[in-house]
């Protein structure tokens, strides 16, 4: 089994900034690709971004690129979400998700393991 704690989310102005951070314990051998997901109040979750701990490489949404970071600290086991230039639509519940899979999973069910959750909220 896998644990995944996000941390790191609070309320900041829009145009600012707060970094994510997602650490794994347990079997973190077994763990490749880690995600990012969020949800809105009344919306369905979305992802946000993903990374390979093996090699490094990263897919993003769309709505995110060139604003928000993710990056990873393989000896910490440790995911972060760098997020700039926040908007009032980035507020939601941020999830991190991680599996053996080695694939960039854009959907939850690429995922095996997850974490509670760290609140985010953008104000304008």
């Amino acid at each position: 089994q896998v644990q995944l704690v996000e941390s790191g989310g609070g309320l900041v102005q829009a145009g600012g900034s707060l970094r994510l951070s997602c650490a794994a314990s347990g079997r973190t051998y077994s763990i490749d690709v880690v995600g990012w997901f969020r949800q809105a109040p009344g919306k369905e979750r979305e992802f946000v971004a993903a990374i390979r701990r093996s090699v490094g490489s990263t897919n993003y949404a769309d709505s995110v690129k060139g604003r928000f970071t993710i990056s990873r600290d393989n000896a910490k086991n440790t995911v972060y979400l760098q997020m700039n230039s926040l908007l009032p639509e980035d507020t939601a519940l941020y999830y991190c998700a991680a599996t053996g899979v080695y694939r960039l999973g854009i959907t939850e069910a690429q995922y095996d393991y997850w974490g509670q959750g760290t609140q985010v909220t953008v104000s304008s």
